[in-house]
């Protein structure tokens, strides 16, 4: 049998920041860029979750076209030229990030945002201070809802959803400035469809989601992540063999996540193997 000797189909080559690299077809612009170790900063993606298009951050130049391109959903074509660094990518990633700060509190933002906020000499004060105004939401123990943080990314809702969990209990209420993630009905959670799995909280880069023992901890002026340690051991709750990284503060469990590359969880959890390790401590 003779072997056919025409090219990959599924295979492109495109021109990414002027060198020529080649890509899967079914491929993002951002899944090249990372494949390449060019890095472009993101906020509402992440990898184990559907691309929601939200915070524009990761937005790229595309020879040809008009306005910039969101490189998290974009699929490559075959020719496609790619910048992912020019003066106008800047300015307007500044200029998000600019809008960001002076619409929500980003003090808990992740490392990855701040880091980014301080290589494009963002000033979070340009259009205006922002002064926090909404009432944290808390309804129960495992953890708390402040929307001063929340940047509308949605991950929480894909989370959530059909990416991870498929209980559905919260989306996206209101229009324009006015939107909010919400239960259904605006109802407290306890009434809501939450399972209390905290898959929300794991996805949250802002901190709007936080474990109750987190929050609580931070309004005591007691959290410290310097003196914490971060283990990771299997959860003993079942047989399905979920990774926990226990984040452990003076001898005590103070909050449990799952590594986001572990096979089986994908950083997700159940509600015991997130919230069940009272019985390690004794809780007073």
């Amino acid at each position: 049998m003779i072997e056919s000797a025409l090219p990959d189909p599924r295979i492109v080559e495109i021109t990414l920041n002027g060198a020529t690299v080649t890509a899967h077809a079914d491929a993002t612009i951002l899944d090249v860029c990372r494949e390449q170790d060019v890095d472009v900063p993101t906020m509402c993606f992440l990898e184990t979750l559907s691309p929601f298009n939200s915070c524009r951050l990761c937005v790229v130049e595309v020879a040809e076209s008009r306005t910039l391109v969101p490189s998290c959903s974009r699929t490559v074509e075959g020719g496609m030229e790619i910048t992912t660094e020019s003066e106008r990518i800047t300015d307007a990633r500044r200029i998000l990030y600019e809008f960001y700060a002076s619409t929500v509190d980003l003090s808990l933002a992740d490392a990855e945002t701040k880091n980014w906020m301080s290589k494009y000499d963002v000033n979070p004060d340009r259009f205006g201070k922002y002064k926090p105004h909404r009432t944290v939401k808390i309804q129960d123990d495992l953890y708390i809802r402040d929307y001063d943080k929340c940047v509308m990314c949605y991950r929480c809702v894909a989370a959530c959803g059909p990416d991870a969990q498929n209980t559905f209990a919260i989306d996206v209420a209101g229009r324009g400035l006015s939107s909010t993630i919400s239960t259904e009905y605006d109802v407290t959670l306890p009434d809501s469809a939450c399972v209390y799995c905290g898959n929300c909280i794991g996805v949250c880069p802002t901190g709007a989601l936080m474990f109750k023992s987190e929050y609580d901890m931070r309004e005591a002026g007691t959290w410290d992540e310097d003196r914490q340690s971060i283990t990771t051991t299997i959860c003993s709750f079942c047989g399905v063999g979920c990774n926990l990284e226990l984040h452990v503060q003076d001898n005590r469990v103070v909050k449990v996540t799952s590594p986001i590359d572990h096979d089986v969880t994908d950083g997700h959890l159940c509600i015991k193997g997130r919230f069940g390790y009272a019985y390690l401590q004794d809780e007073k």
